[in-house]
Parts: C-alpha cells; sequence; structure tokens
C-alpha cells in the first residue's frame, strides 16, 4: 500500500456541561484529529488527547510533530510490519509524543484494515470484538448538588461500578461518601480518583483516613512515581492503588514493588501512545499478576473509544473495569454516526452496534 496523505487538525467539541477533576476543568474536547488516505483511495482516521499534565503534549506540539515526521511516515510505511518497525525504532520519541502519534497509528491501521477488507483485530491478530462490553460511572468533581443528580441519573441508568473523582477539601469528600452511602452503594463498587492531590502519604491518610467507606481502589493519590508512597497508603488503608501517571510505557511496570495484586494500570490508548503499544503493557501487566483498567480521557469521541475495545479484546477477558465510551452523554456532537457509547446498564453490545468483522475500525466517519 502506498499512502498518498496525512492530515492532522484539532478536534473542537464542546462538552453539555464542565467535567472537573483535582488537575483540570473542561467545557471541550483537546484533541487532535488525523486522516490518513491510501493512493488507492481507502480513507483512515485517529484521534489522540494530548494533554499537558499527562504527557507534557499540548496541541500545538502535536501538531508540529505531524508536520515533521510527515514526510518519513508517506516515505517508509506501507503495511502492519513498516509500521510496528517505525513504532519500535522511534519508542523514545512516541514517549515524548504518545497522543500525537496514538492518533497517526489509529488512522494508519484504519486505513490498512479497510485496504485489507478485514478489522483491526484480524489485522492485529487479536480475538474479534464480541459480546458487551461493561462501563464504569465516572462522575466529575462538582458541588454536591452536581455530584448527587449525576449519582442519581448512573443509578437510574442501571451502572454497577462507580468511580468519583476526589476534591483537595476534605469536607467536599465527606459529602461526596454521604451520598453514595445514602444510595446504598458499597465500598466494594466504588473507586476514586484523586489526580495527584497529596504530596506525601502523610497528608493523603491525614484527608481520607476516616472517610466512612473503604475504596475498591485508590487512583494517583500522590505525585506520579511515588511507589513506596503509594504502597504505604495501600496497606494502610486497606485497598488497591491505581496507577494512570506513573505509568505512560511499559518499562515503567519494572518500577512497581512487589505483592502485584495491590496494583492496578489505567491503560489509556491516548496516554500509551497507541493501539500497539497499549495492548503490549496490557499484556506485560497482567502477565505479571497486575490488573488493568482500560481507561480513557474526558471527552474522547467514538474513535478513541472503539480503539480501547482492541485493547479489552487483547487482555483475554482480564481487564478489571473500563471508562469512557461518554459518546453524547458529555459531547455535544460526535465525530461518528452513531456515536459509539454506553448504552442502558453502562454497556455496549457488539451485535447491536455493528462492529463485529467490519473493515479497519468499522466506523462511520461524520467529520470527514
Amino acid at each position: 500500500m502506498m499512502l498518498e496523505s496525512i492530515d492532522a487538525s484539532e478536534l473542537a467539541i464542546p462538552f453539555k456541561g464542565a467535567f472537573k477533576h483535582a488537575a483540570a476543568e473542561r467545557h471541550a474536547t483537546q484533541s487532535l484529529w488525523v486522516r490518513a488516505r491510501a493512493a488507492s483511495g481507502e480513507t483512515g482516521f485517529g484521534e489522540g488527547c494530548p494533554r499537558e499534565y499527562v504527557t507534557a503534549e499540548s496541541l500545538g506540539t502535536s501538531l508540529s510533530f505531524v508536520d515533521r515526521h510527515r514526510a518519513e511516515w508517506l516515505a517508509e510505511i506501507r503495511d502492519l510490519e513498516t509500521l510496528r518497525s517505525w513504532v519500535e525504532i522511534h519508542e523514545a520519541l512516541i514517549d515524548t509524543h504518545p497522543a500525537a502519534w496514538t492518533a497517526v497509528e489509529l488512522a494508519l491501521l484504519d486505513v490498512l484494515g479497510r485496504r485489507q477488507d478485514c478489522s483491526v483485530e484480524s489485522l492485529l491478530g487479536v480475538p474479534e470484538l464480541a459480546g458487551r462490553f461493561q462501563y464504569t460511572a465516572v462522575l466529575g468533581d462538582g458541588t454536591a448538588a452536581q455530584f448527587e443528580a449525576q449519582l442519581e441519573r448512573f443509578l437510574q441508568a442501571g451502572f454497577r461500578t462507580f468511580k468519583i473523582k476526589l476534591s483537595p477539601h476534605r469536607m467536599e469528600n465527606e459529602a461526596k461518601v454521604r451520598a453514595l452511602l445514602a444510595s446504598g452503594l458499597a465500598g466494594d463498587a466504588v473507586r476514586a480518583d484523586a489526580n495527584n492531590i497529596w504530596r506525601n502519604p502523610e497528608a493523603c491518610l491525614r484527608d481520607l483516613g476516616s472517610l466512612q467507606l473503604r475504596f475498591a481502589a485508590l487512583e494517583e493519590p500522590l505525585q506520579p512515581g511515588d511507589f513506596e508512597g503509594l504502597l504505604a497508603v495501600a496497606e494502610s488503608l486497606d485497598t488497591r492503588i491505581i496507577l494512570d501517571e506513573s505509568i505512560a510505557r511499559v518499562g515503567q511496570l519494572n518500577q512497581i514493588p512487589s505483592d502485584p495484586g495491590r496494583w492496578l494500570v489505567n491503560c489509556r490508548v491516548s496516554k500509551m501512545g497507541g493501539l500497539l503499544r497499549s495492548i503490549r503493557l496490557v499484556r506485560s501487566a497482567t502477565s505479571r499478576g497486575l490488573g488493568v483498567i482500560v481507561g480513557a480521557h474526558a471527552g474522547e469521541t467514538s474513535v478513541l473509544t472503539r480503539a480501547a475495545l482492541t485493547v479489552v479484546s487483547a487482555a483475554d477477558g482480564l481487564v478489571y473495569a473500563q471508562e469512557g465510551a461518554f459518546g453524547t452523554h458529555l459531547l455535544a456532537h460526535d465525530v461518528v454516526n452513531p456515536p459509539l457509547m454506553f448504552g442502558a446498564g453502562g454497556v455496549i453490545d457488539v451485535a447491536l452496534a455493528g462492529l463485529a468483522g467490519q473493515p479497519g475500525l468499522g466506523l462511520d466517519i461524520s467529520r470527514a
């Protein structure tokens, strides 16, 4: 296959309401959109979510990355083998531009699949999509009234598991816990994401130790990479720790202390630098006995939702939980028609979505 063009642009879609956590408040998407076209006419699309506080990328650096390397990709990438080779040779470069590369790689995999008339799963040698994918309800860090309203909507929609965003303010977290308990939820159904609020274990334990709920898992309460401090928090609160910002590449798994049962790794495709690296991470993590969550950035469109399904399919049933798939529950509109997003009970049904075996990512892109 000869590539004819690779084009990149900003993708800005307003949210229906603000989504807030300790590191940022968002009112619209912050995404890189890439279109790749083969000389034979097939077109593929990709998306990445550069985040300054996660991968140190911006839309500006992402667009510059594509501009710098476009000619190289057009000349060198012809099939899956040459795509894999480029990823392996340029690991360090992708480490510094993971979201930008994610958008490019997804577009290339999409066009390769369409060119070969096979799904991305078939192309990559992972099981075809099948069955139902169950998502966790993710509640942002808003006012008490906003939190209670979100919680009630998710409960009425039939969600089984929940993730809340913690606040730097103890009283706000106490109010959230009271709302959860009043709704009849037990700690084993709730995870909490702190987005690196606390500087040390002592401050974290002072604020969380008195909460009347033991969360099933606690995500990134300390600064990224403070594994010993995180282990101390896990043992004091008798919970598991979810590693997100602390794990952005496979090599960092070696830094995790022993006792794999204490740890979960949040694999977000855009954070990891594409599908190939995400699949590698998940397989490496599960082989070590680590749990895996396939997560998402706030504001992802159906394209990254679709890519995450491939990662789950490659994990052989070893995924602890899935997050994302908000589609037009959060976005004013999506790039895909119809949007790929969770329905009743937080489920995506592959048969109903018509995804199984479709060429490439199998999406009907409305934003060309």
